[in-house]
């Protein structure tokens, strides 16, 4: 990949990307960045899956909404592979091909078009968060964010087990656990320092244990009981009564969109087509083939309809030169 770096195909892919998201995203561009590998994955958000355009990057992992596939992303998110964890999920009847992100700050699940895509993907992000710990001597991180469990997965509250959400009794996710709670059983802020500057909601059963100065979670049995990440169904792609409460888009405003009043709505189509492109990984490619293609093709004699435009105008006036001297001749 280091090959790769100092490329102008990588700067070209790079700045391609930055076009693609424009004044609302990031610059990309950094020394010795390389552009891996993109493609579409499908992310579980709290109320259904959606499409996102994801970007591997040597350092990086960025994705965004589309707007206009290769062409239009909104809502850019990067985050830093050096605090990346990946963790498989077995399939099932109702999904598969799908594994968990986790980073200090955020959790997700995102699911690929077929086994081999995974493959694809979990490999080369794997490879690259070695590449980069061992280039940088960091060590990966041990604290990740909780995966939510999406709205549609809990009727009730997961720690009371009694009060029904409704459009009054609102869903809220405990930041600690990522359990779906009512509002009676998430009273609580506390300082997680790896998520959030700002104290963030938490359940009242994390946070007795918080309290306690059990942040590890030892006794794993007080936790709220959370669906398996690979228990799936069709209530997951549904919508649901009681939706989360505004508190919770803050958290995951990727998944909010259609919320906000000042947001684009994503096209019909991507949001009922998941698999639109295959991915492309350029990892495995050579710097130096591109140079030598062009070297090649500027010694290879011209085929017909290659020509440039003023070559075939210089053809054209040589023509009308001779002709008219034939005719002076003649005269």
């Amino acid at each position: 990949m280091d090959d790769l770096a100092n490329t102008r195909v990588n700067a070209d892919r790079i700045q391609n990307v930055e076009n693609c998201f424009g004044s609302s995203g990031q610059p990309l561009r950094a020394v010795g960045r390389v552009l891996v590998g993109e493609g579409v994955l499908t992310k579980m958000c709290r109320k259904k899956s959606k499409p996102r355009q994801v970007f591997l990057f040597n350092d990086i992992l960025v994705y965004g909404n589309i707007l206009i596939q290769k062409k239009k992303y909104i809502k850019q998110h990067i985050i830093p592979l050096e605090k990346v964890c990946l963790e498989n999920i077995e399939d099932t009847s109702d999904l598969s091909h799908g594994w968990v992100i986790r980073t200090p700050t955020k959790s997700f699940v995102v699911y690929a078009a077929s086994k081999k895509e995974k493959q694809q993907w979990m490999t080369h992000i794997n490879t690259c968060i070695n590449e980069l710990l061992k280039k940088t001597g960091k060590h990966p991180s041990k604290e990740h964010a909780a995966v939510w469990v999406p709205d549609a997965d809990a009727g009730k509250c997961m720690v009371c087990k009694e009060t029904k959400f409704t459009l009054l009794n609102r869903r809220h996710h405990c930041r600690k656990c990522g359990c779906v709670v009512c509002g009676n059983c998430s009273q609580h802020k506390f300082m997680l320092p790896v998520q959030s500057s700002k104290p963030l909601r938490v359940c009242d059963t994390c946070y007795n244990t918080l309290s306690m100065g059990k942040g590890d979670f030892a006794d794993m049995d007080l936790l709220p009981k959370k669906p398996a990440l690979n228990q799936s169904n069709s209530k997951l792609l549904a919508s649901s009564k009681g939706d989360s409460s505004r508190d919770d888009t803050t958290d995951d405003s990727d998944d909010d969109e259609e919320d906000a009043p000042d947001a684009v709505a994503e096209p019909a189509e991507l949001k009922e087509e998941k698999w639109i492109f295959q991915p492309t990984f350029y990892s495995n490619e050579d710097p130096a083939k591109e140079t030598r293609d062009k070297e090649k093709s500027a010694t290879l004699p011209k085929e017909k309809g290659d020509e440039s435009i003023a070559q075939t105008q210089e053809k054209m006036d040589a023509i009308k030169i001779t002709t008219e001297r034939r005719v002076k001749d003649e005269d």
